[in-house]
């Protein structure tokens, strides 16, 4: 089974069956018009997610968050590492700190919401530190880069390639992981969420 970080569509999104996130998506509202920020609304439909490659984001956490974490402490402050890594939900939306709300984000007791654009740029230094390829997969739709790094397609290019990325591929994925999930939510303009 384990767990995987998805993309979301507005039907699950605003949604109020088992499962859906409205109460999440609700209550985010709220707290953004209390800051004097304007709602998220525009999230895309699922069917506009899944027309193509790259449209919508599914991949599994596997190796060990271990080297990660020593990578986060290595080149973030604590308070950065935390935004980094200690969110449920990722939106679009440009958030100097994350939003803590008592509310279940479907693993969780509470939702922790960060911002999409701060992610990215705390996700591109470390990848920056590691000197990550730039030609990892960038459509993530089908466990694109899950395989790529756990299935051996790394294997390849961390022969020719030099730098520290390739002397822990489970560390390289997780940066790259949160990478292409911050790039994604921007681009298509869609929450991100654990399953």
């Amino acid at each position: 089974m384990g767990i995987y970080l998805v993309s979301v569509g507005a039907e699950e999104w605003f949604g109020e069956e088992e499962g859906d996130r409205g109460a999440v998506a609700s209550a985010l509202n709220r707290e953004l018009k209390q800051r004097g920020l304007p709602p998220y609304l525009s999230v895309p439909e699922e069917a506009a997610l899944v027309r193509g490659p790259g449209q919508s984001f599914e991949e599994k956490l596997v190796p060990s968050m271990a080297g990660f974490g020593e990578l986060c402490e290595a080149h973030l402050s604590p308070e950065e590492a935390e935004f980094l890594c200690g969110w449920t939900v990722l939106v679009p939306v440009p958030l100097g700190e994350a939003i803590r709300l008592p509310v279940d984000a479907g693993r969780e007791d509470e939702s922790v919401i960060a911002g999409a654009p701060r992610v990215l740029a705390l996700a591109e230094r470390l990848a920056a530190a590691i000197g990550l390829p730039a030609d990892i997969p960038v459509g993530c739709d089908n466990l694109d880069l899950t395989a790529w790094f756990l299935d051996g397609a790394a294997k390849e290019p961390a022969a020719i390639r030099p730098g520290p990325w390739k002397e822990d591929l489970g560390t390289a994925f997780y940066v790259a992981l949160f990478l292409r999930a911050a790039q994604h939510s921007i681009r298509r303009g869609c929450p991100m969420v654990y399953s």
